[in-house]
């Protein structure tokens, strides 16, 4: 049973992403080639390492085995590398970033630009997750570092402050809720939303707040953006949800009405997690010394 690095890659990859085609795709390499490295790996193993269904795979219990253990190798060719790139003029290193929504549009482009400017040698993979998932992942050593809610379980993680911020409400400025100090996301759900597409980890959560709340949440618009979220609720097209840093550098330039969220998730302390402080390879612990900054 031979399995070399890039089979453990792709395993990782499609276990993280729950489907093989988009864990070829993260991996580099076409459908065809993945399914028959995940298929020779089956072979070799003589079991199969991955339930497959209409809604995606999943691993057995010898996928999740095989998914322990390669974390671990990969965790220690990546620390290898690190060791010895004092000695290889043009090796880059990487660091795994996972980030909720709000760190990543706001916190993150400035702080990520200071680090890599410091560090030439390290690219970092920054991927966009749901709080709780990060912690999983970070937990099972999928990512180096992770910035989530500060509300979420990181049960033995390591954690650090990072920033602040609250979700508000941006409507147009004739809009019914315009004005208003303060309103809870229920009433909010009255009326039609713009926000951004049904994959990221914002409108996933918000999504998870309507439901609680036995209401729709009316998407009008899917954009890519807050800015782009703004310019259309500027424009009447309905109301968004969207971090206060946001909603006060758009109202510099658009006619906004900005409202607070009244429910208590709406506050948002952000933080940094890794697994442990000792365990973290040269080039992470860096980042994160440079994020606590």
């Amino acid at each position: 049973m031979r399995f070399d690095l890039t089979d453990l890659r792709l395993f990782c990859d499609v276990a993280d992403a729950g489907s093989i085609t988009a864990g070829a795709e993260k991996s580099a390499l076409a459908l065809a080639a993945a399914s028959m490295r995940i298929r020779g790996m089956e072979e070799a193993l003589g079991a199969p390492l991955l339930i497959r269904s209409r809604q995606g795979v999943t691993p057995t219990e010898a996928g999740r085995t095989l998914l322990k253990h390669a974390r671990t190798l990969l965790a220690q060719s990546a620390r290898l590398r690190e060791d010895l790139s004092a000695f290889a003029g043009g090796f880059s290193a990487e660091v795994r970033l996972l980030a909720n929504t709000n760190a990543l549009t706001e916190f993150l482009p400035e702080a990520l630009s200071a680090f890599l400017a410091d560090h030439p040698k390290v690219s970092v993979d920054l991927e966009e997750r749901l709080s709780d998932e990060i912690v999983g992942l970070v937990a099972e050593g999928a990512a180096d570092v992770g910035i989530v809610a500060g509300t979420v379980d990181v049960g033995a993680l390591t954690t650090y402050p990072f920033r602040s911020d609250r979700f508000v409400v941006v409507t147009a400025l004739d809009h019914p809720l315009a004005g208003r100090d303060s309103v809870g996301f229920a009433e909010v759900l009255d009326y039609d939303q713009v926000g951004l597409e049904r994959s990221s980890s914002l409108q996933r959560f918000l999504a998870g707040k309507a439901v609680r709340e036995g209401k729709p949440l009316r998407l009008r618009v899917q954009l890519r953006s807050f800015d782009a979220v703004c310019r259309l609720v500027e424009c009447g097209v309905g109301v968004g949800v969207v971090p206060a840093t946001t909603a006060a550098r758009a109202a510099r330039t658009m006619a906004l009405a900005v409202t607070d969220l009244a429910d208590d998730w709406a506050i948002r302390e952000l933080k940094i997690v890794v697994r442990a402080a000792g365990d973290l390879r040269p080039y992470a612990k860096a980042l994160v010394e440079s994020l606590r900054t």
